[in-house]
């Protein structure tokens, strides 16, 4: 195909102070489709304003939600991005020519993770950051798991070559906010324990406190960015533990 269709697809739950950048860099879609959370802010006016496709819902597994965008999606291609998260003018550019050449049926695309305005390049795991995301797909090649944090992805086809320009991700504005998020997604994370029986122990998971955090601060090179990368680790390191303690002396 010469020129296939691509659908960006987004999925936000009030994102309405960092939505309308997102949008406004995604002209080179040829469709916006997003999904809209529980939203009480100004995110669906922000949506409609970009002329997108809105779906309107009450999602309680980050899957459901995911998967109801790619499947309201009409492209040839899906661009799946979060509002957090831009796309440069340069990526755009590759991301369509990728398209229009490409004989795959997915690709990963670099990231580069910010906290606040701070790029941290070395550290991160994947509970937190990532290095690169398999956001760019045909229609049909990804579906997403039920899990309500981190859900897993199936990926179908042929993988092709990674791109090549990173997009950003504005991942925390800083140590408060990077803490409210290890509440939620550990929060999340003991839900899905609880649901499914999973009980791991608290011995293992302490022993995982100590591999993740060498992981990210040795193996992936985190004592480069000093203390930041010192904090990332931490934060992987106890994600896995205080979803433990929380599945197991919570309530729910």
């Amino acid at each position: 195909m010469s020129n296939p269709r691509l659908s960006a697809v987004l999925c936000v739950h009030d994102e309405a102070d960092q939505l309308a950048e997102c949008l406004a860099l995604l002209a080179f879609c040829d469709e916006l489709v997003v999904v809209l959370d529980r939203c009480t802010d100004g995110s669906r006016e922000i949506a409609a304003g970009f002329g997108a496709r809105l779906i309107e819902g009450a999602f309680e597994i980050e899957g459901d939600r995911r998967n109801a965008a790619i499947a309201a999606a009409t492209g040839d291609w899906l661009l799946e991005i979060d509002a957090d998260e831009r796309i440069s003018p340069t990526l755009g550019e590759e991301i369509r020519r990728t398209v229009r050449s490409s004989t795959a049926d997915w690709h990963r695309i670099p990231v580069d993770n910010y906290v606040g305005q701070r790029l941290i390049r070395y550290g991160w795991g994947a509970s937190f950051g990532r290095g690169q995301v398999a956001a760019l797909f045909r229609r049909s090649a990804k579906r997403w798991g039920d899990q309500r944090v981190h859900p897993k992805i199936a990926l179908r086809g042929r993988v092709g070559a990674t791109l090549e320009t990173p997009l950003a991700h504005y991942v925390d504005t800083g140590i408060s906010d990077m803490i409210r998020r290890l509440d939620r997604y550990t929060s999340a994370r003991a839900r899905d324990l609880r649901e499914n029986g999973i009980d791991e122990g608290l011995g293992r998971n302490v022993k995982r406190m100590f591999s993740r955090f060498y992981k990210c601060y040795v193996g992936r090179k985190g004592y480069k960015e000093g203390g930041w990368g010192f904090l990332i680790a931490l934060m992987a390191a106890l994600y896995p533990v205080l979803s433990h303690l929380k599945a197991t002396l919570e309530d729910g």
